[in-house]
């Protein structure tokens, strides 16, 4: 194993390229087609599922067991729930985050034969008008609407614009990077996971690092509504690494740099071993790391086992302040990562050979002492 070079410069082009490409759970394909037009550009042959996620795969010198690494491309967005008499339209979430987020953000409503533009604002959203009530008023998805920047004043200006209910709201990531290394922007869960899995991916292939196995990077489309990594996986994966956000907040002990590593979350511990390979490769490849445990978070690992599928899985995280709301991050994180991701990539499997074909303890991993 050796650790390659991570073009950064790609890394945050890309990441800014999946950011404004819009992609709220169950809409979907264009950020799919995005990540499809990289692999081709990277050399990297892929297929899709039947619900549109992205199975890619680096050839190594066995095709099983094999292991899998994966990102997902969805994010958190709206739908319509209702048009309102007075030409605005009462959402609901897609994914899990609060309405006081979303008051203020500039969006895209796409309908059955166009986009139009628009901002969710509180009910009383005026100070002028409302005074003190601005600030007293309740906070959840009850008490916003969506205001489209088209001549709509009735139901029925929203009826001929060809406005329905069950219409997609993507919302705007609002992108900044500074000088000093931070990006702050909306759905950096996962985008950024997904930018730093295409980096390493781009590593290991221009410079024809060698594969002990079939490696397959994986971009999924539902993690946001628990299904996830739920039937992406090849049958011959016996071992998968998600890339997902960590949760930097008090009480915590991710951090926007280096790698945090997730020991359990809300799923339960996850596997000691495959845990532990990427704490025993950190430490190897001096990667800066911490390690942490989140009380209400699941990922794609989750979705994965719940689905039945036997295959150990590790989660490794950038910390994210604000998750689910305006989020920042730290591009050191997602360097660390994505140069760990491609060591990973080089190491021997779990198993050195399926054990299932040579007995029940034949390459079975031992814990220390």
């Amino acid at each position: 194993m050796k650790a390659v070079p991570i073009d950064h410069d790609y890394l945050l082009d890309v990441l800014l390229k999946l950011l404004f490409t819009p992609s709220p759970s169950g809409y979907t394909d264009r950020v799919v087609h995005l990540v499809c037009e990289e692999l081709e550009r990277l050399g990297v042959p892929f297929e899709l599922t039947r619900r549109g996620a992205i199975r890619a795969t680096l050839k190594g010198q066995a095709r099983r067991p094999n292991k899998a690494i994966v990102a997902h491309i969805d994010t958190l967005g709206a739908m319509v729930k209702a048009l309102k008499p007075n030409g605005r339209l009462q959402l609901v979430p897609v994914g899990h985050w609060n309405a006081r987020f979303a008051e203020g953000a500039r969006c895209t409503l796409f309908t059955d034969h166009g986009q139009h533009r628009g901002t969710i604002l509180p009910l009383k959203a005026s100070g002028h008008t409302f005074g003190p009530e601005i600030d007293t008023q309740p906070s959840g998805w009850d008490y916003v609407e969506f205001r489209i920047d088209e001549r709509v004043f009735n139901l029925e200006d929203l009826l001929r614009l060809g406005v329905h209910v069950g219409d997609f709201v993507a919302i705007d990531c609002q992108p900044e990077v500074t000088a000093t290394g931070f990006i702050n922007s909306r759905h950096l869960d996962d985008k950024a996971g997904a930018a730093l899995l295409l980096a390493a991916t781009k590593a290991v292939k221009e410079h024809d690092v060698e594969l002990p196995v079939d490696c397959h990077p994986l971009f999924t489309i539902s993690e946001e509504v628990g299904s996830g990594a739920s039937s992406a996986l090849h049958q011959d994966v016996a071992e998968m690494l998600t890339i997902d956000n960590g949760t930097t907040a008090p009480g915590q002990n991710s951090s926007e740099f280096g790698v945090t590593i997730c020991m359990a979350d809300m799923g339960g511990p996850f596997d000691y071993h495959l845990t532990h390979r990427m704490i025993q490769l950190c430490q190897e490849f001096q990667i800066p790391h911490q390690r942490d445990v989140f009380k209400y978070y699941r990922s794609d690992s989750a979705a994965a086992l719940e689905a039945g599928n036997d295959v150990r899985t590790a989660l490794v995280t950038f910390g994210i302040d604000a998750s689910h709301g305006y989020e920042r991050i730290h591009q050191d994180a997602l360097e660390s990562i994505a140069e760990l991701v491609a060591i990973y990539m080089q190491s021997p499997p779990l198993y050195a050979r399926d054990r299932f074909e040579m007995g029940p303890r034949a390459g079975f991993p031992t814990m220390p002492g």
